[in-house]
Order: C-alpha cells, then sequence, then structure tokens
C-alpha cells in the first residue's frame, strides 16, 4: 500500500539500489516456490555449524538468569581478549584488548561506523572495482564521494600504486581494500600491505582492510597489521562469519589504535547496544578452536567443493586463476557472450543453477562470473550435472 499523504522517500536513496542478492533471492525463492528446484551457488553464506564447543556455551550460558540485559557496546573483556590473543597466536600481531580492539556486529556495520566517524559528507572514498558492493553503497548514503580504484587480472588484482599517485587525492580520507580479496580470489601479499602503509602515511588516508576470507583455502593467514606502523594509520576488519562458520551470529572485530578505536565506539555507542553475553561468551569459545578444526573446516572441505567449481568453469567455457583462495571462484566468461549477466541468466533459466554476474561487483566485473562454495557437495555435483547437461549440448 502506497503513502497516502505526499510523502516521499529521504534523496539518499536515490543514490542505491536494492541489493543485488536482497532482490535476485526474492525472485530464486518465488521459483522455488513453483518447483523449479534452483540451486544456489550465490551466497557466500557457510552452511556448516560452528565448533560443538561454540554452541555448548551458548546454550549453557543463555540458561542462567543474570545474562540477558543489556551489554556494554565495547563487549565484555573475555571477548576483547580473545580476539587479541587469536590475532598474536595466528597473525603474531599484538593488540591491546582494552583499548585497541572493537567488537562489531559482523563486518558490514563496520563500514558504516567507520565511514561516519572519519569521513564527511563530501569527503571521497577510494574504493575497489571490482569490490565488495557495500562498500560503494553506504559511501553513497552518508554522502561521501566514491573514487573507484582499478583492481585488474594481469596485476593479481593488487593496487597499482602508479596508477593511485597519479589520481587526485586531494579530500580522500578513507581507502577500502580487501584481501584475500572479494569477489577475485587474489591472496593477499605482504609486499601490497607494506606499500599500503606507506601510501596512508604518505597521504594521510586511513586504510580499512577487510580480511574475513584469510582462513578459507589458505594455508598462510596474513594481516595488514603485521606491517610496522599499520596501526597508526590502518584499521583492519575480521569476522567470524567465514573463518568460524558463524554468519548469522553476526559478530566480528575490528582492530587499530587506540585514537581511531574510541572515534568508532563514539558513533557506534550511538547507533546499537551490546550483542547478547552468552553469545558473546560463545565467541570468546569459538576463537579457541583448534588448528586442526580450521583445517578440516576451512580447507579440506572447502577444497572438495572447489574442485567441482572449478569442473564447472570448465564447463561453461569460463577461464581462472587456479591460485585463488575463500569460498569463491572468480572466472573469465568466454567471448561469445555479450556480457557476465547474458551468461548467468541463461544458467539460471536452462540449468537452474543461480550463479552471481560480476558486473554487481563493479565495471571491472563484466566480463566475470562468480561461483561460491557454500553448498554442499551433493548439491554443487548435481549443478555441475544439470550444467554439463544443458549448458553443453545447447551452446
Amino acid at each position: 500500500m502506497k503513502p497516502t499523504n505526499n510523502i516521499s522517500p529521504a534523496d539518499r536513496l536515490g543514490l542505491v539500489s536494492e541489493y543485488y542478492f536482497s532482490r535476485k533471492l526474492k525472485e530464486v525463492a518465488r521459483r522455488n516456490a513453483e518447483g523449479e528446484d534452483i540451486i544456489s551457488l550465490a551466497i557466500g553464506s557457510p552452511d556448516m555449524p560452528p565448533s560443538p564447543e561454540t554452541i555448548d556455551t551458548l546454550c549453557r550460558e543463555a540458561q542462567k538468569a543474570d545474562v540477558h540485559g543489556y551489554q556494554p557496546t565495547v563487549g565484555i573483556p573475555q571477548l576483547r581478549e580473545a580476539m587479541a590473543d587469536w590475532y598474536k597466536r595466528w597473525y603474531g600481531v599484538e593488540l591491546n584488548p582494552q583499548t585497541e580492539i572493537q567488537p562489531l556486529i559482523g563486518s558490514k556495520e563496520g563500514i558504516l561506523h567507520v565511514t561516519l566517524a572519519l569521513a564527511n559528507v563530501g569527503d571521497k572514498v577510494l574504493v575497489p572495482n571490482p569490490g565488495y558492493p557495500t562498500y560503494t553503497s553506504l559511501t553513497k548514503l552518508l554522502g561521501c564521494q566514491v573514487v573507484n580504484y582499478d583492481l585488474n587480472e594481469a596485476n593479481d588484482y593488487q593496487p597499482d600504486f602508479a596508477q593511485l599517485e597519479q589520481m587526485d587525492l586531494s579530500g580522500v580520507k578513507l581507502m577500502w581494500t580487501n584481501y584475500p580479496n572479494m569477489p577475485t580470489g587474489a591472496n593477499a601479499q605482504m609486499q601490497t600491505y607494506e606499500q599500503l602503509v606507506r601510501f596512508a602515511k604518505t597521504h594521510g588516508i586511513v586504510v580499512v582492510n577487510d580480511n574475513p576470507y584469510s582462513f578459507i583455502l589458505n594455508e598462510k593467514p596474513i594481516s595488514l597489521l603485521q606491517v610496522d606502523g599499520a596501526k597508526d594509520c590502518c584499521i583492519e576488519f575480521n569476522s567470524m562469519s567465514k573463518s568460524h562458520n558463524m554468519p548469522g551470529w553476526r559478530v566480528g572485530m575490528l582492530a587499530t589504535n587506540s585514537q581511531f578505536v574510541q572515534w568508532i565506539l563514539k558513533v557506534k555507542s550511538n547507533i546499537d547496544s551490546g550483542t547478547f553475553r552468552p553469545l558473546q561468551l560463545a565467541a570468546a569459545q569459538a576463537y579457541q578452536n583448534s588448528a586442526d578444526w580450521h583445517r578440516q573446516a576451512n580447507i579440506s572441505l572447502y577444497r572438495e567443493r572447489r574442485n567441482i567449481a572449478e569442473q564447472i568453469m570448465t564447463t561453461l567455457g569460463c577461464t581462472f586463476n587456479p591460485k585463488q583462495v575463500g569460498m569463491f571462484l572468480w572466472g573469465r566468461i568466454p567471448d561469445s557472450y555479450q556480457d557476465c549477466e547474458q551468461l548467468t541468466e541463461r544458467v539460471l533459466n536452462e540449468a537452474h543453477v543461480f550463479i552471481t554476474p560480476g558486473f554487481i561487483f563493479g565495471s571491472n566485473g563484466q566480463r566475470y562470473v562468480r561461483i561460491s562454495l557454500c553448498a554442499k557437495k551433493e548439491k554443487m555435483q548435481a549443478a555441475l550435472e544439470r550444467i554439463q547437461t544443458t549448458i553443453t549440448t545447447n551452446r
């Protein structure tokens, strides 16, 4: 029902559209309800549970009578200490749990809070192309200017610093980076991180590195904060969604210097309240997962699925870099297709398999598609067989 008065939405809504997956998944749900049985290989939502100890902790703590009240926005000490210990064990990075860590309700809200804390209306924000769409949409919603910087296959999707130095950087406050990269699967490189810190210091720009994929199909996770001086000018996000199979739990973190944390906390404390205490305690337990758990959950499992995804890409005539990491596979489409959506719509309508067109990640994704590894091996095998039967024979 439409409003009866002459009411219109805020002008900022005209700057963005509904999130592609929000819109497209409604279509897929409708078609499934009509009996089409579409297999989704689009969303990066881990389909396996957290460790048993994590779930047990949540259930045990939630039974207590005195844990259901409001919690501090800064997070409970047990969670901050677990986060600091995790960074020390896996990345060799020392963080003060009291002053250099801020728990988040997932990295997505962190994008909002960091931008509000560090960028004024009209300021410029460097956003990768291709890149996570929320960097662009939230920057626009908050009245900042999006300035894209190119990532391309020839440069292994690392920033081209010579190109960046030639850009007009006046008014730039933030730079978003994301390694291991989504959607391209390009791994983090210490050389890139060192260059990012130098770039940030030279130009007075805060680099924010979004790092949720470093454990997925990746034997050597690294952090931007391993670079000397990075905490002075950089912020790093990390999320439990991917690395700990906890996407619906909404637990993440940022790490940086104490001043940035205080500025971001000032914003966050005026927008939301602290996370449910038993959930925080369960998250603290999850940070204690063994190396064997991570090896099975984040490498062995995804390796099996990745092998099938590579077969799907090959069947579609797409080419890809086999050194990709993370929970997606990024592939270049054949020249015979006008653009990526022509291929993804064909796969959806003929094979009843939903894969992601690369254009949603920016103009540099127009000739690419992305396959998620977040589906059971049997589902991925079924998707491969459907594509082999329909797309190959009808090409």
